[in-house]
């Protein structure tokens, strides 16, 4: 790759490193250069330009983000499309982050052109909480770097979330003649508490006392009834594999694998097994809702992730949990973990058609209605699909009879777009944090196009008006994040979105798109048989 100040009469096909001003406004960091481009740089005084060039050894950050991104992750993850050398996997469900920690340090050892990112080994994530993201750092990867990279990963994925299990835990709780009524209570809500935000349930619940024959009784009792895992809170702490709750575990068939573990709060927990079903001996700091060391091993069981001696062990490097007077552990202002965005479509499908003399929304495209063919594009790559309808709002509706979508009727329609984006935007959830404006009479516009354009937004980059562009030209669609969707319902007349453009021009980022369908819209008869051609 070739880096650096480059005359304009090198630099056509070189992707921008810095923002260039022309006579017409500016081209911002990361763009490729075309002809034209160069043409108007020159005309507008500039001479050179600093740029990257890539070479045939090169390979483009992108596709390299993109060629490890697809790989890296395994069940339980989606990957998100790639966009200015960054690819994002985010959590498929609730679960458990397993992570390849030798095999990651592996490839970012590989070279500083290729990075990848985790979250902590076993961290619990949400649903579309981000778990990994592939970073390029320049604007491309040695072509044998990433072989290795790919090699590295092979086909074993080093991320994959394991989902929460809908387990029937089982809780027996200990009691000695001191012990109060309130200690019982407040163990028996801790591990409710803990087995319900693991997807779990406490199916079960026997109180006896704190001795070896009714503890392995209550723990029998538990195995017969399917519960998996059996969990035993004591009244009194273990301390030796001859007390009371490992010696019940051994009467009762069960085996004791570990006693103790590295983790401060934590270190009396008790590990065992009665078959395939976990049994753990509860440590009493459990009784408080703060992470401890017991924490850590039962969202691995809720995970059917399986636990050895020699996993609680190694748990030592980083298991000082409590805080000391020298550490303080504010649990406010916590940073919230990333998750991929909320994300709705809207598409307009109110207009009059005016210069096509007929409905163009109902016309034939492939066998399909263009707006059955428009809306089913976008359905693939969305959390949620408006249409709004205006003239022939039946037609509509009939067109796209059978497809999951939320039709909205603008009685308004005749006074113009504004009013459609209004009567969208306003039947969105509350948890919607992008809409994607599409238009109906766009039929070649497919999925990849929505999810490059989701891949771009970055509110916290200023990126939060996401727009495609083709060999410099702005088309459709156009996502925006919710901070501007007030200012969007606020428009008034004939007007699209498009005007807004000049006063948010920091918000917006320029998505380049590989072929011409981001400009293609079906407004007069020849256009549509030019789209039919298509």
């Amino acid at each position: 790759m070739i880096f650096g100040e480059l005359p304009l009469a090198e630099a056509e096909g070189a992707i921008l490193a810095h923002s260039v001003k022309h006579e017409a406004g500016m081209f911002k960091k990361g763009r490729t250069l075309t002809a034209d481009d160069i043409g108007l740089l020159k005309s507008s005084g500039v001479v050179g330009v600093f740029a990257a060039k890539l070479g045939a050894d090169d390979v483009p950050e992108d596709e390299a983000a993109a060629a490890v991104a697809r790989i890296v992750g395994a069940g339980g993850t989606r990957v998100q499309a790639p966009f200015t050398g960054r690819a994002n996997l985010h959590a498929a469900v609730h679960g458990l982050a397993i992570v390849d920690v030798a095999r990651v340090r592996a490839l970012n050892r590989l070279h500083e052109s290729l990075t990848l990112a985790t979250v902590q080994p076993f961290a619990i994530v949400e649903e579309r909480e981000m778990v990994a993201t592939v970073k390029v750092i320049p604007f491309a990867v040695p072509r044998a770097v990433l072989a290795n990279a790919l090699a590295i990963i092979g086909d074993e994925p080093l991320l994959r979330v394991a989902a929460f299990r809908d387990k029937r835990a089982g809780l027996v709780v200990t009691r000695l003649p001191q012990t109060k009524p309130s200690i019982i209570a407040k163990s028996e809500e801790a591990m409710r508490e803990r087995i319900s935000a693991l997807g779990g349930t406490l199916a079960a619940v026997r109180v006896v006392e704190h001795d070896i024959a009714q503890v392995t009784a209550a723990i029998a009792e538990m195995s017969s009834l399917a519960c998996d895992p059996i969990l035993v809170f004591g009244a009194s702490a273990i301390t030796d594999r001859g007390d009371v709750i490992p010696m019940a575990v051994t009467k009762a068939g069960g085996e004791v694998l570990h006693l103790g573990m590295p983790v401060d709060p934590g270190n009396l927990m008790m590990f065992g097994a009665l078959g395939d079903v976990p049994v753990i001996g509860v440590p009493s700091c459990a009784r408080s809702p703060k992470v401890n060391g017991f924490d850590w091993v039962l969202a691995r069981v809720m995970a059917d992730v399986k636990v050895t001696p020699a996993d609680i062990m190694d748990m030592g490097a980083g298991g000082l949990l409590a805080e000391i007077p020298t550490r303080p552990s504010s649990r406010e202002g916590k940073p919230k973990p990333q998750r991929a965005p909320h994300v709705a479509a809207i598409v307009l499908a109110a207009g009059q058609s005016s210069r096509m003399g007929t409905n163009k929304l109902l016309a034939d495209v492939k066998g399909q209605p263009m707006i059955r063919r428009s809306v089913a594009a976008m359905r693939q790559a969305v959390d949620r699909t408006v249409v709004v309808t205006g003239r022939d709002a039946a037609g509509i509706a009939t067109a796209l009879d059978g497809l999951p979508v939320v039709l909205v009727h603008n009685a308004r329609f005749a006074e113009g777009l504004s009013t459609s984006l209004r009567a969208g935007i306003e039947v969105l959830p509350p948890d919607t944090d992008v809409a994607v404006i599409a238009l109906g009479d766009m039929p070649l516009v497919g999925p990849e196009v929505v999810r490059r354009l989701i891949a771009a937004y970055s509110p916290a980059e200023h990126r939060s008006v996401c727009v495609p562009v083709f060999r410099g030209e702005r088309g459709n669609p156009v996502l925006w994040g919710r901070q501007h969707f007030e200012t969007l319902k606020g428009m008034t007349g004939d007007r699209g979105a498009r005007v807004l453009f000049e006063v948010l021009s920091d918000e917006i980022v320029e998505v380049a798109m590989p072929d011409e369908a981001v400009l293609l819209d079906a407004d007069t008869p020849e256009a549509l048989e030019a789209i039919r051609a298509k």
